[in-house]
């Protein structure tokens, strides 16, 4: 039996732990942060598959809410729901054939007039003439998802910084860490923008694009956000304790912004979009998360084989949607199943 080290504690390394140790394998996880990790920590958590770059990824995506749906069968009480989005970032003509593209591609879409998103939303201030509605998606807190698993995969934590990858005869053997070297037969990176750093002395590039995340969370409200809610000025949800969660730009899944600006303008910003969304209601900051999302250079995730044997790479956005069914794929890989074809697009190998 192979003894894997999974590097990082975030929502990709967490169902990596879970997935391999219910094939029976012996898991430890290496993480210089805490568990939940620092990039799932400052994640909307958006469950979808409405945003997607190529065919392929849509199919990848898609299957990852399938995936999520098998963990919430398996591991019952996970922070997982299914409330669906409220949809209406483009209108128009625009908004039509993003309908028409999804349904084509089997994806379940709604069209509501302006009464029916009044219905869904009370609340919501000004009404759009149309939108769209996705039933499938969900949302998944993705710290609060990784530290389920882990608890469920049984794997222990060591707290310890990565220093560099071992390797002997061409092969990896493990890491070296500022608590000293540790062996292993396997070495998965799910380490996010950290990952180019430790593949570089072995000659695999791995372009990494610059896009910070910043999540506001509001203090707690009645309920008024039912549905996850994406505007073209804002997305937005809320949580359990009747938080809003926001990303700190509109168009948060596609946005290209290499920099965060002020950080009181953005927040103010945020809350002043908020208070348009929902006007009469008392809005206000109550705290923040931030970090470096790990996006690859084409936007697409980073699965498989790295340029050693044993080595094993797992870096994506949206891991929130896609860990799960990365984590299925990539631990049946491990354990003697064929290359899956889902994955086939995505490999470290076209960066080579």
């Amino acid at each position: 039996m192979a003894r894997t080290l999974i590097l990082g504690a975030g929502i990709a390394g967490a169902a990596l732990a879970y997935q391999l140790a219910r094939r029976g394998e012996t898991v430890t996880i290496v993480s210089t942060h805490a568990t939940g990790g620092l990039a799932s920590a400052a994640s909307f958590g958006w469950l979808n598959a409405c945003n997607y770059l190529s065919h392929p990824h849509y199919r990848l995506r898609h299957e990852g809410l399938a995936a999520h749906r098998r963990l919430t069968d398996q591991l019952p009480g996970l922070p997982t729901t299914w409330a669906g989005c409220l949809w209406y970032e483009a209108a128009g003509d625009a908004q039509e054939e993003t309908a028409t593209d999804l349904s084509a591609l089997g994806y379940r879409v709604e069209r509501l007039s302006a009464a029916q998103v009044a219905g869904r939303v009370p609340a919501l201030g000004p009404v759009p003439k149309t939108a769209l509605f996705f039933p499938e998606e969900g949302v998944a807190d993705p710290a609060e998802l990784a530290r389920a698993l882990i608890v469920a995969s049984g794997a222990p934590v060591t707290r310890a910084t990565v220093a560099a990858l071992r390797e002997a005869q061409g092969r990896v053997t493990g890491v070296l860490t500022d608590l000293g070297p540790m062996a292993a037969d396997r070495v998965i990176l799910a380490t996010g923008t950290g990952t180019p750093a430790l593949l570089a002395p072995f000659g695999q590039s791995l372009p990494m694009l610059k896009r910070p995340g910043l999540m506001i969370a509001t203090t707690p409200l009645p309920p008024i956000c039912p549905v996850i809610l994406a505007t073209p000025d804002q997305e937005v949800r809320q949580d359990a304790e009747g938080h809003l969660i926001a990303p700190a730009f509109a168009g948060h899944q596609s946005d290209h912004a290499e920099s965060l600006g002020s950080f009181p303008v953005v927040v103010n910003a945020t809350l002043q979009r908020l208070r348009a969304l929902f006007p009469g209601h008392d809005i206000h900051f109550a705290r923040q998360a931030m970090a470096l999302r790990p996006v690859p250079g084409d936007g697409l995730p980073v699965v498989g084989q790295g340029p050693l044997p044993g080595l094993w790479i797992a870096v994506m956005h949206s891991g929130a949607t896609l860990a799960p069914i990365v984590a299925e794929l990539l631990a049946d890989e491990m354990t003697g199943g064929p290359d899956s074809p889902l994955l086939a697009e995505f490999r470290p190998a076209r960066f080579a």
